[in-house]
């Protein structure tokens, strides 16, 4: 009889080389290596014939989301900054070696017209769309407040606040029954960390607008939900976190290391599937132990 593996040991633990990254980062400088399930994940059609946006789709938790998707039968719009680019061609050359249809677009998720465009093109390309996911995030660490600028902070809620409600009010009037919408949350929702105070205060708006989100959407026929993803090996840890943080990022966890983004991107498979149809306004917990949701 097969034996599942020991969640201990699915990926490397801390600590990490020292490393940083200028904002936004890419995978390809990540020490060690992240796996986005490119040869890891394998799909038995679970979504055949659907349409998914998954934005933040070049790298870490996007990318896997949206390489499981392709896996299992989507055709996908994959929403990306524009210096993100280099990452979003590989996500895209993956999707078409399966046999699927990724259509690149880049943008800032901040902006109203862009997700407008988001939701146009795909509609366009695909005649219609059966799956959202609001993935797309921005953080920095600062160990002050007065450190903050305004400007970061606000940036912070456009990104991951604003887009993820602008993308919604998009995507929702073209969906049909049986949709889903899934966005991401945090344990920083739950569990606020000092130096990521704007941050955490986006993914705590987020896990409430979800609850909002699912109410409305459920009059459709749509199902919305959210993910926590605890400490999670992306780029984003070595282009916005301290190299000390780094280096140990992911002890605190009980299986003393990071999740891999594919281990997350099994939950959205799961939410975005007919196996999760009474799955509303629920918070999907992925962080090790720290928490639970």
């Amino acid at each position: 009889m097969a034996k599942n593996p020991d969640p201990r040991e699915l990926g490397p633990k801390p600590p990490f080389p020292e490393q940083q990254q200028s904002h936004p980062g890419t995978v390809k400088r990540l020490d060690p290596s992240a796996d986005h399930g490119e040869n890891s994940y394998v799909g038995t059609g679970k979504f055949l014939g659907q349409v998914a946006i998954v934005t933040g789709a070049d790298s870490g938790i996007g990318r896997a989301v949206a390489i499981a998707f392709a896996r299992e039968g989507a055709d996908l719009g994959l929403a990306y900054l524009p210096e993100e680019e280099a990452g979003a061609l590989e996500v895209s050359i993956v999707i078409h070696e399966m046999g699927r249809k990724a259509l690149q677009l880049p943008g800032d998720i901040g902006s109203p017209e862009y997700t407008k465009s988001l939701v146009a093109a795909a509609m366009k390309e695909f005649g219609h769309l059966d799956i959202v996911v609001n993935n797309a995030g921005f953080q920095m660490t600062h160990d002050k407040l007065e450190d903050i600028p305004v400007e970061e902070f606000e940036h912070t809620f456009r990104t991951n606040v604003f887009g993820t409600f602008f993308l919604t009010q998009a995507a929702l009037p073209e969906m049909k029954p049986d949709g889903s919408i899934i966005n991401t949350t945090s344990i920083q929702a739950f569990e606020p960390g000092e130096q990521l105070v704007a941050y955490a205060a986006t993914k705590a708006a987020i896990a409430n607008m979800t609850k909002s989100l699912a109410k409305l959407a459920g009059e459709q026929g749509i199902r919305v939900n959210a993910v926590a993803p605890g400490p999670v090996w992306t780029p984003l840890i070595p282009s916005t976190m301290p190299t000390e943080k780094t280096k140990s990022f992911g002890e605190n966890t009980l299986f003393k290391r990071p999740a891999q983004p594919v281990e997350i991107a099994n939950v959205f498979v799961f939410l975005a599937s007919a196996k999760a149809s009474l799955c509303r306004a629920k918070f999907y917990g992925a962080t090790g132990g720290r928490t639970p949701l």
